[in-house]
């Protein structure tokens, strides 16, 4: 597949669709246009599941690796990164080829960084993860994520939305690269802190999952330095193959619940969209602001 050879190609990966790691392959292969710009660049951290994803009854043995100490494919790149005691080696998927290879390696999700390789410690996004207790429904999902963007304008940012393959959502922040990552995470915080100020029953910043199940964490933690997101197009490690799906504002819908992207869905989707549903995303050129404006 895109001149990778595909070995175990009939093993089952993700059981829930019967789906093979060809199959894995195949859609990877199907939508490398759109995939691909969401990931050129980016240093990646990756989640392998050597025999699949298993079932719920009997979940693969995943784990995630964030150096490429391992053998790759050779199409993908490998780029050094200097962490706090060391320098670490990460992989890049800059071609349809390389995600392809990384689907041979065993890879069901593929997470990036919020900075790209060329000028790793300047940012070029932010995300803002709402990350949904247990019984926190869908609608009030989908009207978090609207109020994220509303109070993202009013200090004049523009954003973008997408599925996280779970049940959160994730607000898309593009930015020129030039505030560093302790700018980014300070911004970030003051986003979440005046969600959580404003609307405590809905909204935390605690990040454990016990005691919240009926409030939304707002996790800005994803503009840390090698804290990553997992990227658009990307399948998640869950027996029927979710799918990280962006959208338009228009689409986000209480009506459709985020649980209906799969790969034969996602496939068909795109064969009949018009216009990327983040059109533009590339041309915005913004700047963090000196601060949030809380009384947004």
């Amino acid at each position: 597949m895109a001149g990778v050879p595909i070995s175990h190609p009939d093993r089952v990966v993700f059981p829930a669709l019967g789906a093979t790691k060809l199959d894995a392959a195949r859609y990877y292969e199907a939508i490398g246009d759109w995939i691909v710009p969401h990931l050129k660049d980016r240093p990646l951290t990756l989640v392998r599941c050597p025999t699949g994803a298993g079932s719920a009854e009997a979940p693969g043995e995943c784990f995630y690796m964030k150096h490429s100490k391992i053998w790759a494919p050779a199409p993908l790149r490998r780029v050094p990164i200097r962490e706090k005691t060391k320098v670490g080696e990460y992989l890049i998927a800059d071609s349809v080829s390389a995600v392809v290879g990384l689907v041979q390696m065993g890879v069901l999700e593929i997470h990036t960084w919020n900075s790209r390789c060329a000028d790793v410690e300047r940012p070029d996004r932010l995300v803002i993860d709402l990350d949904p207790g247990d019984r926190v429904e869908w609608p009030a999902i989908v009207a978090a994520a609207r109020r994220v963007r509303k109070l993202l304008a009013a200090v004049d940012l523009q954003s973008f939305v997408k599925t996280t393959g779970g049940r959160g959502l994730h607000v898309v922040v593009p930015l020129v690269p030039r505030a560093d990552w302790s700018a980014c995470l300070t911004f970030a915080r003051a986003v979440a802190e005046t969600m959580a100020q404003t609307d405590p029953d809905v909204f935390t910043l605690r990040f454990a999952k016990a005691g919240r199940d009926d409030q939304i964490l707002v996790d800005y933690l994803r503009n840390n330095r090698t804290n990553t997101s997992i990227a658009a197009y990307s399948t998640r490690a869950k027996p029927d193959a979710p799918i990280s799906v962006p959208l338009t504002w228009t689409e986000l819908s209480a009506s459709q619940p985020p649980d209906q992207w799969t790969m034969p869905r996602v496939l068909r989707r795109l064969a009949r969209l018009r216009q990327d549903p983040w059109a533009g995303y590339d041309d915005v050129k913004q700047v963090l602001p000196r601060a949030l404006r809380r009384t947004a």
